[in-house]
């Protein structure tokens, strides 16, 4: 398929022509022609769009959808549609599944479902046997058939023992370790931050010190074991000045940031609205701003949707028999680029690829196409129409969102909303 993209403004800092607003001739998946003006040939498709703009492809680091076990939430099929509407080229697939992404043919199957997709999904394998946290999973096995890190999702290492090892373990073949950032001990049966709110809410909290003591705990065994550590979606201010003291003493760690706790506050759950539980919970307007700051300074490597599809029957329920989550991939894009300049929102949804070992592709001629397809200008309500998702749990409803995605080319495809 041959298109060409007619005067797109190029946010890339890597290629020669950024902030230029050029035409870009796509032949074959290749960037065949950048420049000011070119005249479409004979079977190219011209594609003009309002104030397009144009950067690498995205990536984001935590993505569920359900397939296999819980095709009701969101199927493969559809959730790759979803993300390339919503601008993501590459996605992380979380090991939640049922049965559990935990040996090399499980991570062979989310490959091939995904063959010929112009969205590239990396699964994410889980670091424990059906991530129960007792047994090590077969990570290399897991590695040679194309996970890119490990993890067990929303699921923290209870035993610091088995961290350690696996630290020490992943090294032999450059793995990534996720580390959930909660310890379940102090933990308890909380289910939103405890705060003010909580206390007024009547709702059983999770103290900031949960999540810090465990990255407390993670830091001192990477400073052990060497190696590469990640520390998924983080949540408070002390938590952030931990990892950049992690840093400055050389510590090879990488953390991420949901959009909802860059954005939303637990005053949101004086609804009881059951798409503001999530998991870590959220926390005070100074936890949010210590992120942003995270964000803006590099503490913060990246920034994910943490998108997790949940059924009807899961959400629309009392709040504590609630399931935690939300979706992110529709609302992803349009709330970082409220919060943050357009030039830092594309860099937080890309420069995460090289932490997962995922090649990025500067915008030149030359190159292959793999882009995102957006506009940063203009403001909307984000409503249930706009959810592409089969589950429809976002926190974002009736929240007023800058700018909109219009799709993606990936793998020689052209999608668009």
């Amino acid at each position: 398929m041959n298109f060409l993209l007619k005067a797109a403004t190029i946010i890339d800092p890597s290629s020669p022509f950024h902030n230029q607003t050029v035409d870009i001739l796509i032949e074959n998946g290749i960037i065949k022609d950048i420049d000011a003006l070119i005249d479409a040939k004979e079977n190219v498709e011209e594609i003009k769009l309002d104030t397009l703009h144009v950067s690498q492809g995205w990536f984001d680091s935590s993505v569920s959808f359900g397939e296999p076990g819980y095709e009701e939430r969101e199927t493969i099929n559809n959730g790759l549609t979803v993300a390339a509407k919503s601008g993501f080229t590459s996605i992380a697939i979380n090991p939640n599944t049922l049965p559990i992404t935990d040996t090399g043919a499980s991570v062979g199957f989310l490959k091939g479902k995904a063959l010929q997709n112009p969205v590239n999904l990396h699964p994410i394998g889980s670091l424990t046997t059906k991530s129960e946290g007792i047994d090590m999973a077969e990570l290399y096995d897991m590695k040679q058939a194309g996970a890119v890190a490990f993890g067990d999702y929303k699921k923290s290492v209870r035993n610091p023992n088995l961290l350690k090892i696996a630290l020490l373990y992943a090294q032999n073949f450059d793995g990534l370790v996720l580390s959930f950032p909660q310890d379940n001990s102090i933990a308890g049966k909380g289910m939103v931050n405890e705060e003010e709110q909580s206390t007024l809410l009547g709702l059983k909290g999770i103290p900031a010190l949960a999540e810090e003591l465990q990255i407390s705990r993670d830091l001192f065994l990477l400073e052990y074991t060497g190696g590469k550590l990640h520390i998924p979606t983080i949540s408070t201010a002390k938590s952030v000045q931990l990892i950049r003291e992690a840093k400055a003493n050389g510590l090879q760690v990488s953390c991420s940031v949901s959009v909802h706790h860059l954005s939303l506050t637990d005053d949101e759950l004086t609804t009881f609205e059951t798409n503001y539980k999530v998991l870590p919970p959220l926390r005070t307007q100074k936890d949010v701003n210590s992120l942003i700051e995270g964000v803006k300074d590099g503490t913060i490597d990246m920034v994910t949707g943490d998108h997790q599809p949940m059924d009807i029957e899961h959400k629309k329920v009392e709040f504590d028999n609630a399931k935690y989550g939300t979706i992110g991939l529709e609302s992803a894009f349009g709330i970082l680029n409220s919060i943050l300049s357009v030039d830092q929102t594309i860099a937080l949804l890309t420069q995460g690829k090289s932490i997962f070992g995922i090649e990025s592709i500067s915008i030149d001629k030359g190159n292959k196409a793999d882009l995102s397809l957006f506009t940063p200008k203009g403001n909307t309500t984000f409503v249930e129409k706009n959810i592409l998702s089969t589950s429809k749990n976002s926190a974002f409803l009736n929240k007023t969102i800058k700018g909109s995605t219009y799709g993606i080319v990936g793998n020689g495809q052209l999608i668009l909303k």
